[in-house]
């Protein structure tokens, strides 16, 4: 079949000022022109043979598509870097096959290794060109795969002042990817803030499988904080963690790893109560965990849709003073009401001791503040012993929003929203039954409601509120008036 020609309909000149008298030599504007009119016909010209390249291209491809062909080999150019053992890993399950290659499948197999060079993260580019063998032992039907790459640098470097969780502060990061040519990455962070006085953070992380798609990571991590606006004390925390990560947010993200952490509450104020004095002290923590997480909203700050849920599970007491079972749940769904935007949050969790042991305040959850539940002070909710918040080991807390934009305003980043937060922070009281503790859980909630203004500043969220707290629990820190939140997830 005679492909058809594709044709340029000619461009005419431009009609006013193209005829100049013989004895008069044409201005520079109608050179200029004239200039522009040849390079418009040209372009056109071009443009219009590349595309019927290309359309022959693709008929010629999709006719041959069952076309006997096999690959000899697969070569990357450009990866200096990168161990060759590391890339035979990726690359000999694509060469180690018995079934009868085609073109199709060649070409399958071009996209498919592209992109698994792709998420390795080491290579900036990668193009991908289909050459005849030229080895003395080929067959007819042989080629090589080639792909030309170029790494991306190796070493990152980067100071920043950061805000969120109510605190603000400045770090530095340092990252080396590519550690030992095997798609590795080592990084380290250390930060200072207002209540995080100091933290650090090192990490090696490297891929565990020829498909990338689980990682290992071992890290070293420490903080000091400041916890004496609402417990008299700072708490002082140095650790090491090792975590196996499979999956995505999309579809669900797996954690499982083990935790061994020292931790150390001192600096006590002058007024601390008895509670936090006898808490006062080191104690060490050796747990497993397990994280599930499964993202799928538009957007993590103001989602107009999807849905985020998170599942965590921690089992402590494989050595050391800390004994427990630790679960907690966080949902929330987002669902667009032209021109508003419903959202919907919840979370819960509880810590079940072993052995009848007494829970340690460092394991005990917090609730209450402009993330969690406005008009509350941060950490205020839950038992009390004098001005200390001991923290519980069972809590809920639901919210929802409505979101829109300022009238006449629909373009700006600035939004409008109201809303109506609940929740509720108890402590496992050994001489009440569960059924009476979930009964005043449930029944008896703090709630608060307000407007005020949402700012998405990447990548923090940044609230505005006016509310006012409509029912609280004897002892909760309540909030009239305006109140300013900025992090990364509120409720």
């Amino acid at each position: 079949m005679e492909e058809p020609e594709l044709t340029v309909p000619p461009l005419k000149p431009p009609l006013h000022n193209t005829s100049v008298p013989r004895d008069k030599e044409p201005d520079l504007e109608d050179l200029e022109k004239l200039k522009k009119w040849q390079e418009e016909r040209m372009t056109r010209k071009l443009r219009g043979e590349y595309e019927s390249a290309v359309l022959h291209l693709g008929q010629v491809v999709n006719e041959n598509l069952n076309s006997r062909m096999n690959i000899a080999s697969i070569r990357v150019d450009g990866a200096v870097h990168t161990r060759k053992s590391f890339l035979g890993s990726l690359i000999n399950p694509y060469l180690v096959t018995d079934k009868p290659h085609t073109l199709g499948s060649v070409l399958d197999t071009t996209r498919s290794l592209g992109h698994l060079l792709q998420e390795t993260d080491i290579f900036d580019n990668v193009v991908a060109k289909l050459e005849r063998s030229r080895d003395i032992f080929a067959r007819p039907n042989d080629v090589n795969l080639v792909f030309k790459a170029k790494e991306k640098g190796r070493f990152f470097l980067n100071t920043s002042t950061q805000v969120g969780n109510d605190e603000g502060g400045a770090s530095a990061t340092c990252r080396v990817r590519n550690v030992f040519g095997g798609a590795e990455t080592f990084e380290a962070n250390l930060a200072f803030a207002t209540k995080t006085r100091v933290s650090f953070h090192a990490s090696l992380s490297a891929p565990l499988t020829r498909t990338l798609g689980t990682r290992g990571e071992i890290s070293l991590f420490g903080t000091e904080r400041d916890n004496t606006s609402y417990a008299s004390h700072f708490e002082g925390v140095r650790g090491i963690r090792a975590v196996v990560r499979n999956g995505n947010l999309v579809k669900g993200l797996h954690e499982i790893g083990y935790e061994a952490v020292l931790r150390h509450l001192s600096n006590l104020t002058p007024t601390a109560s008895i509670s936090v004095r006898e808490a006062a002290g080191q104690s060490v923590k050796s747990s497993l965990f397990h994280v599930w997480t499964r993202d799928t909203r538009d957007d993590r700050l103001l989602g107009t849709r999807g849905s985020y849920l998170k599942l965590s599970q921690e089992l402590a007491g494989l050595g050391g003073d800390a004994s427990f079972f630790k679960s907690e749940a966080l949902g929330q769904l987002s669902r667009a009401l032209l021109p508003h935007t419903v959202s919907f949050a919840a979370r819960t969790g509880v810590l079940c001791p072993f052995n009848d042991k007494l829970t340690l305040l460092p394991d005990r959850f917090q609730l209450g503040g402009p993330t969690s539940v406005r008009m509350f002070r941060a950490s205020s909710l839950g038992p009390k012993d004098a001005s200390d918040s001991l923290g519980g080991d069972l809590y809920w807390s639901a919210g929802v929003s409505l979101i829109t934009d300022i009238p006449k305003k629909p373009n700006w980043p600035v939004k409008l929203h109201g809303w109506v937060n609940a929740g509720r922070l108890d402590a496992l009281d050994k001489t009440r039954t569960i059924d009476s503790i979930l009964k005043s859980s449930i029944t008896q909630p703090s709630i608060s409601a307000g407007v005020g203004l949402v700012y998405k500043l990447d990548p923090v969220r940044v609230e505005v509120n006016f509310g006012v707290p409509l029912t609280a629990s004897k002892g909760d820190g309540t909030r009239k008036g305006f109140q300013v939140g900025i992090g990364l997830d509120f409720l």
